[in-house]
């Protein structure tokens, strides 16, 4: 893979960054500060290879409609939990061994690599399986494409932490999300154009093509020059995660963003429920398109806005998400009861999906920034394990919560999830600032 032109690379990050200086650099090594361009578009591509590759798998969407179409729809609850506490519960043990190492740039080229074999063993699971032996298969796959993602979940955010300076992390994920939408905007306009039905040959290469995403996207972010930084506390994996867990005891900030963190979680247990409710109004295959569509949207859409605004103030990203998530749920789900469902326009919910995918986006980039911002050195690597595991096993319980709940009243699982982001939201409006 052919380097970057550092010259190149400067002036593009000096555009970006919009300020006289900008090479200053913020809470990171002197000795990283002249590689922070290169760097910056070295993660910027891979984050949007990664981001392109999670809209054309994702379980909201993607994966939900597949299940449908091969006949194993009873197992489409389980796809958001499953694909977000697999990859958190088992940080606490990954942090230490990540903290172990003083470059661990690697973690997260052997994460991205795990990834590309997890979803080509999706592929293989609906090219040669049917029915619920290829739901399980694919069930199988993503737990093993969660776990491989906790390596990414750890190490991104060290590796950020020591090659981006401070004011420039938020608008480089948010960055990479715009992009990464652009790209699945046009993806979904080619792939699901006048289509029908999508085939089994149609997920197969779907797959496939996500597949070969994470495989290019571990190969650049293998070129990012790291410098060693802090191994101190790198025992052994358990016993290190149980002594972590203090954190939440002994730390207070920490315990109440983790606790925000987790009444936040409406936002995206929310999203599969809308799809749910759009195919009780029709099951034209168009419509997986148009949530795709949605979904890549909203990225391309407000997700550099969100990073811009997260570099000011990452608490107040995460407190007008939340609040947006909220009202687009109270309201999705008070509608759908009042009117039973039965006399909705089609677009409404496709509609309102596109709204929460927004709120989604600046509470997910909101969440990241100000944890990365919040600590410095080992911490970070701490709290990002520690969060991400409590909220792995929180993450399992509500889901399994809205699944039964699910089963007496979509509409009011919303409301109930809507409620939960409004205390989110008056929890993360206490939150300190930490930019």
């Amino acid at each position: 893979m052919l380097p970057i032109e550092t010259n190149t690379a400067d002036q593009l990050y000096a555009f970006i960054a919009n300020e006289e200086d900008a090479r200053l650099c913020k809470d990171i090594p002197d000795e990283a500060c002249r590689d922070v361009p290169k760097n910056f578009f070295l993660i910027l591509g891979s984050l949007v290879l990664t981001k392109l590759g999670d809209l054309l798998i994702s379980p909201k969407t993607v994966l939900a409609w597949l299940l449908t179409s091969i006949g194993a729809a009873s197992l489409v609850g389980w796809l958001v939990p499953i694909r977000e506490s697999g990859s958190m519960i088992p940080q606490m043990m990954i942090g230490a061994w990540v903290r172990s190492k003083p470059v661990r740039k690697w973690f997260w080229v052997l994460g991205s690599l795990g990834q590309a074999a997890s979803v080509a063993g999706m592929a293989a699971s609906v090219w040669f399986l049917e029915g619920y032996p290829a739901g399980y298969g694919l069930i199988g796959a993503l737990v093993a494409f969660s776990l491989a993602r906790g390596f990414c979940s750890v190490a991104m955010k060290d590796v950020q932490g020591k090659c981006i300076p401070k004011s420039r992390r938020g608008r480089l994920s948010g960055l990479a999300s715009t992009l990464g939408g652009v790209a699945t905007v046009g993806f979904t306009a080619l792939l699901f154009w006048d289509r029908g039905d999508p085939s089994v040959l149609f997920y197969s290469v779907l797959l496939l093509l996500a597949a070969g995403l994470w495989l290019m996207a571990g190969a650049l972010f293998s070129t990012v020059d790291e410098y060693p930084g802090e191994t101190g506390g790198g025992g052994n994996g358990l016993g290190e995660a149980f002594k972590s867990l203090s954190l939440l005891r002994d730390d207070k900030p920490f315990r109440h963003f983790v606790i925000t963190r987790a009444l936040l979680l409406c936002s995206a247990l929310a999203s599969p429920y809308f799809v749910v409710l759009a195919q009780q109004q029709s099951e034209s295959g168009w419509l997986l398109g148009t949530f795709l569509l949605a979904s890549s949207l909203a990225s391309s859409v407000s997700a550099s806005i969100w990073g811009w605004m997260a570099d000011k103030s990452s608490r107040q990203v995460m407190i007008r998400g939340a609040a947006i998530a909220s009202l687009v749920c109270l309201g999705t789900g008070i509608t759908t009861i009042v009117t039973d469902g039965g006399t909705m326009s089609v677009w409404f919910y496709p509609a309102a999906f596109f709204a929460l995918s927004i709120a989604h986006a600046g509470v997910r980039l909101g969440r990241k920034t100000y944890l990365v911002d919040m600590a410095g050195g080992n911490k970070r690597t701490d709290y990002t394990a520690v969060s991400n595991s409590v909220i792995g096993v929180l993450l399992l319980v509500a889901g399994g919560l809205s699944v039964v709940a699910s089963m007496i009243s979509t509409g009011a699982v919303i409301i109930m999830l809507g409620m939960m982001g409004l205390a989110g939201t008056v929890s993360a409006v206490k939150l300190r600032e930490v930019e």
